[in-house]
């Protein structure tokens, strides 16, 4: 039992300060996605066919290798936001929590190089 009212338990315990930036973050880099996604779809509808060699023509080209590398990026980091506050909001327990935080940020970390790494391998016509 406390002897502590209800506003004094609550003072003191304000916001970590730090959900601003992060609201920011998320708003940045939906705003990103738009055009990016916009010329994803467009410059591949905009491609003669759908084979491999039209392809990886298509994305050995440096602004397009560029642009795909800002957009595996961007949703990556997009998406790493956007689960983090699920996980923060729905999982209990400081433990599990903490747990699948620092799995989804290593998650995301290795999709986002897997995507980059994809990218400049093709870019830069590596064998397969």
């Amino acid at each position: 039992m406390s002897l502590r009212s209800p506003l004094g338990r609550v003072l003191g315990a304000g916001s970590a300060k730090r959900g601003v930036h992060h609201w920011w973050m998320q708003r940045l880099t939906s705003v990103a996605l738009v055009p990016l996604s916009i010329w994803f779809v467009v410059s591949l509808l905009s491609l003669p066919s759908f084979d491999h060699a039209t392809v990886v023509a298509w994305m050995a080209g440096s602004w397009t290798a560029l642009l795909l590398i800002l957009l595996v990026l961007t949703c990556a980091w997009h998406s790493q936001l956007g689960v983090r506050v699920v996980v923060e909001d729905y999982v209990q327990g400081a433990g599990a929590r903490t747990v699948t935080l620092v799995s989804l940020m290593f998650a995301h970390t290795l999709i986002a190089a897997a995507g980059v790494f994809a990218v400049l391998k093709v870019a830069f016509g590596a064998a397969p």
